[in-house]
């Protein structure tokens, strides 16, 4: 209990990999205490900069969406979902380096999950100790996926919505759950939800043609999900919905043009992080160049100038929770 980096929100550690380093003796690592400053750096900026910077405008949007076009609304769900996963990622970034400062290692807990290729690979990179503990708890003591096809897709809907009342009993979550059960059963059922397996483009820097709209439609589903698990009850997800859908309403620009000054500085910064993550995608800690060469350790240094920089002139704003706090 006394172990606070990891306590309040994850990574949900198994006993068999934890118990033992508190009785290990351990000793003072540069290079591990280095790389633990590096990744609270990362999750303070993921925290402070994107998910708090987003938080402004998510609020205001979800809370008076009927205010707003449909094109404002999409804006809103879109930053929604860069908040949580900056909010949720970040305070695992946060924990994992504070526990490396004392010598100890925790799993990696999110692995650029937005940069998946369909909802099979996103659930292995989102929330990694969280899936890894249902499926090993739950989806297996239940039968897995060694009965029939009709107590195979039982379970998959089980494991979806119990995940969802993890959150809270709320229907918004179950619906949420169940929606992300819908994308996942086509790709179960036709054996492809191990397909993706390796990181997208491993050795290259731009994705294909077809791997790049593979990313945007399952961003673009995960975007829609959570668009109920933010909502405050089902009624506001649907009417948020219809109001994206809503053609006559799509474009306003007197509404949209209150939000183009504001909105500059964090579309900078959501530039700056997606080509970040996207460079360190094949590395569990971003930062680390295992090859430095003269150009990568400049390009190295500038990225913790930046994110510094973010840091200090994000931290006067109006700051929040970890969302993870309240569930």
């Amino acid at each position: 209990m006394c172990f606070f980096p990891q306590l309040v929100a994850g990574p949900i550690e198994r006993a068999t990999k934890l118990l033992p380093q508190f009785f290990s003796k351990r000793y003072f690592e540069y290079n591990k205490a280095s790389e633990g400053v590096k990744q609270i750096l990362w999750g303070l900026f993921k925290k402070i900069v994107i998910a708090d910077r987003c938080s402004i405008f998510v609020d205001d949007i979800f809370q008076n969406y009927s205010n707003y076009s449909g094109s404002i609304l999409i804006i809103g769900a879109i930053l929604f979902s860069f908040q949580i996963y900056c909010d949720f990622s970040g305070y695992s970034d946060i924990a994992i380096g504070t526990a490396k400062l004392f010598g100890i290692t925790l799993m990696t807990n999110f692995r650029t999950p937005y940069f998946s290729r369909n909802i099979a690979e996103f659930w292995r990179r989102w929330h990694i100790s969280l899936s890894t503990w249902f499926r090993d708890y739950l989806y297996i003591p239940l039968g897995g996926s060694k009965g029939s096809k009709i107590r195979t897709i039982r379970n998959v809907f089980i494991i979806f919505i119990v995940s969802g009342f993890w959150y809270g009993a709320n229907w918004t979550y179950v619906i949420w759950g169940i929606l992300n059960a819908i994308y996942f059963l086509p790709i179960f059922l036709m054996k492809r939800n191990r397909k993706y397996l390796n990181t997208t483009k491993f050795n290259k820097f731009f994705p294909s043609i077809k791997e790049s709209c593979s990313i945007f439609l399952t961003f673009m589903l995960t975007t829609f999900a959570w668009i109920f698990f933010r909502s405050k009850s089902i009624f506001d997800a649907f009417e948020y919905i219809k109001g994206i859908f809503n053609q006559n309403n799509f474009f306003k620009l007197q509404t949209a043009q209150t939000y183009i000054s504001d909105i500059r500085p964090l579309i900078g910064y959501l530039s700056f992080f997606i080509i970040v993550d996207w460079y360190f995608r094949n590395d569990d800690v971003v930062f680390t160049i295992y090859t430095p060469t003269k150009g990568k350790i400049i390009f190295k240094y500038l990225i913790y100038l930046f994110a510094i920089i973010g840091i200090i002139l994000s931290i006067k704003n109006q700051s929040s929770n970890f969302i993870y706090f309240q569930f």
